[in-house]
């Protein structure tokens, strides 16, 4: 408890003394030590922001940039760790970390003869490190230098005999090369060292099923990776499969329902599933599972042709032709989809339209039996040659079976990891489930709420003078993360401040700010055509008050997104005609509010959020880079320019600007560079 307070209180001085950095040097050595503090602790995101201080107080220290890019790398932000490394190299190329760091961030980003270029810089300060050596011999494996990386990995045992990830890769290697035996040898040698470790039973097993079709084998390599790993939905999916060939089916059930408990939404843990109840004879669980399937990847062409037969087992042929012709649409060339539907035609009684399929499934079967299309008739032997005498309906059939009824394996991840030296927002935030849209439009608020990490209120200068005239009943920001309320004493006093309002406006000559005051309280507690009115008011007696046209614009920004909430910006013909009315006329009034405030990067912002909500990708995205040629520190619109580069395909831009909105302290930037990294 008291480390917990004193470090607090720490962190409160830091950021005491960055505020008053206007008029103060910062101490940039407690403060680079309090970043590496919370770098320890995995508070990389915190971290991040220690390092910038350090950085605008002292831009040509090395160490904030070799911090920063380790925190950027724990993040998995590949490409701001590279660009922070190579700084701190420019600046001091005698480092042999930063050399390491980027060397990580390029292997991870798939540039191998970079990385290796940089561990050889490393080695060349820490001659025969162990870590630098390893993760020089994986870049060396990942760019197909197999000779170079086994020679490496000899130079690593030559040097550290008993490290076990060493015999793991070189039986990779070996295994690659064609040598089990040896590649066995070198597994045995890993889990001699450290039976604790994954991969080099997820290898043996994978070796087992693959070479020597020894499931039983395969399966006591499976139930230890379990063990060592029991939250991994992949494992018991492959080791449903591995029961499943040892024909235990209740095991393999068992394991595709944990392995759903898991990941709900698992297409492969679904399609496996659904194939086993169809062995069983459970239909209706089975159209369960494969019509859950179809609303996550509804193209998915393995579960229609599957659904399928399950309809027609049900005897719902109609349903069973609909799910066949959606396969035989993606792929024409199929000949078992056809003679399916014939039969499922012939079930129905319609006569014509199964003569008409039969026949031309038998002439696609032909031709596939002479030059197999696509590959999806499978070749029986090693020459794709089949016997004369098998007749066309059953070589499709066959096929069909092969590509289409055969249960589905997650390749097991024996990818082998680096040695690197080294919820909230503390830790790997990027393994976060979060919900991941552009950043909230910015406000005129009576409330503000700190937020995690960055700064959550914006300056105005014109709402800097109303506060300083102290002609409203409370203070007024300009914020991203508004207060919505639900505390019924506090919306109650929104209530009486608006009779207070109604009853001074009534007997006195009203005033714009009086206008002003009532309007802020109507948007909080959610009447904006009352708001709109008021403020309608006070642009006519103030038309060139920015607030008032901000405000305005604000109220009608929400109104249609309330009345509205599920249009889709991606696509413009959704967006009902009143909506885009709406939101046009908000626009005019941003764009008015700039008029008399040009330099406000809030309004450059929500201008770029009217644009998005309107559908006018480009315009939201070249008014994002106005609000940060005003605040180039503003991580929102860093946020939302990226988000829209990657809706648009510009994947590297996207990227770059969710980097930096990342190092600016937007957690779930973190979140979505990973999504794309894995979606690639």
């Amino acid at each position: 408890m008291l480390k917990a307070f004193f470090h607090n209180i720490t962190i409160l001085a830091v950021f005491l003394a960055s505020s008053l950095a206007g008029w103060s040097q910062i101490n940039t050595d407690q403060v680079l030590r309090v970043g590496q503090n919370a770098l320890y602790f995995e508070d990389y995101v915190l971290s991040i922001q220690y390092f910038n201080q350090v950085i605008q107080a002292k831009p040509y220290l090395p160490q904030p940039y070799l911090m920063r890019a380790i925190a950027k790398l724990n993040l998995e932000d590949y490409r701001g760790a590279e660009e922070d490394a190579s700084k701190c190299i420019s600046i001091n190329p005698y480092l042999p970390d930063a050399w390491e760091v980027r060397g990580v961030a390029r292997q991870n980003r798939g540039l191998n003869n970079g990385a290796i270029a940089d561990y050889d810089q490393a080695l060349a300060l820490l001659p025969n490190n162990r870590n630098i050596l390893f993760n020089k011999a994986l870049a060396q494996e990942d760019e197909g230098l197999n000779a170079q990386a086994d020679s490496t990995i000899t130079e690593i045992l030559k040097h550290y005999r008993n490290y076990d990830k060493a015999y793991v890769a070189r039986a990779k290697l070996r295994l690659a090369a064609g040598d089990t035996i040896a590649a066995e040898k070198d597994i045995d040698r890993s889990i001699e060292l450290n039976p604790n470790s994954l991969n080099p039973y997820l290898l043996r097993a994978s070796i087992a099923i693959d070479k020597h079709k020894d499931y039983e084998r395969a399966l006591a390599d499976m139930d230890k990776a379990i063990k060592l790993e029991p939250r991994v939905a992949g494992l018991y999916i492959n080791r449903a499969f591995v029961r499943h060939e040892l024909d235990d089916y209740f095991g393999a059930m068992a394991d595709f329902d944990y392995a759903l408990d898991l990941e709900p939404l698992s297409s492969t843990a679904l399609f496996n599933r659904s194939l086993l109840l169809m062995e069983v004879g459970d239909n209706d669980r089975a159209l369960v599972d494969l019509t859950r399937l179809l609303n996550i990847t509804p193209d998915d062409e393995r579960a229609l042709y599957n659904r399928s037969i399950v309809y027609s087992e049900k005897r719902e042929f109609d349903k069973a032709i609909a799910d066949i012709s959606a396969v035989i649409g993606k792929l024409p060339a199929f000949s078992s989809a056809y003679f399916m539907r014939s039969e499922f035609y012939r079930e129905k009684g319609d006569m014509k339209h199964a003569k008409a399929d039969y026949e031309h499934a038998l002439a696609l079967a032909k031709k596939n039996a002479a030059a197999p299309a696509d590959g999806i008739i499978a070749s029986d032997g090693p020459s794709g040659q089949r016997p004369d005498d098998t007749k066309p309906e059953e070589l499709t059939r066959e096929a069909a079976a092969g590509r289409f009824n055969a249960l589905l394996t997650i390749d097991n991840d024996t990818r082998i990891d680096g040695d690197y030296n080294n919820q909230a927002i503390r830790g790997r935030v990027q393994d976060r489930d979060m919900q991941i849209d552009i950043e909230p439009y910015i406000e005129i608020s009576l409330y503000s709420s700190p937020g995690e990490l960055s700064e959550n209120t914006y300056s105005m200068k014109e709402i800097d003078d109303i506060n300083s005239s102290r002609m409203l009943r409370s203070m007024v920001f300009v914020t991203s993360k508004p207060v919505r309320l639900s505390d019924t004493d506090l919306i109650k006093r929104h209530f009486e401040s608006i009779d207070y309002y109604n009853s001074y406006i009534a007997t006195h000559n009203p005033r714009t700010i009086d206008y002003l005051g009532r309007a802020l309280d109507l948007i909080t507690v959610r009447n904006y055509d009352a708001a709109i009115a008021d403020l309608d008011r006070a642009v006519a007696m103030s038309p060139d008050h920015a607030v008032a046209y901000m405000l305005r614009a604000q109220a009608r920004y929400y109104q249609r997104l309330e009345a509205e909430p599920y249009a889709s910006p991606d696509d413009k013909s959704s967006l009902s005609g009143s909506r885009r009315e709406t939101l046009t006329i908000a626009l005019a009034d941003i764009d008015k509010a700039i008029e008399y405030s040009p330099r406000t990067s809030a309004l450059w912002y929500d201008k770029g959020n009217i644009l998005y909500a309107m559908g006018d990708l480009d315009s939201a995205m070249d008014a994002y880079t106005k609000a940060i040629e005003t605040q180039p520190t503003m991580g929102e619109a860093y946020f939302n320019r990226g988000y829209i580069k990657l809706k648009t395909g510009d994947e590297q831009g996207g990227i770059d600007d969710l980097s930096k909105a990342g190092e600016l302290g937007k957690v779930s930037a973190y979140n979505l560079i990973k999504r794309v990294r894995r979606i690639r």
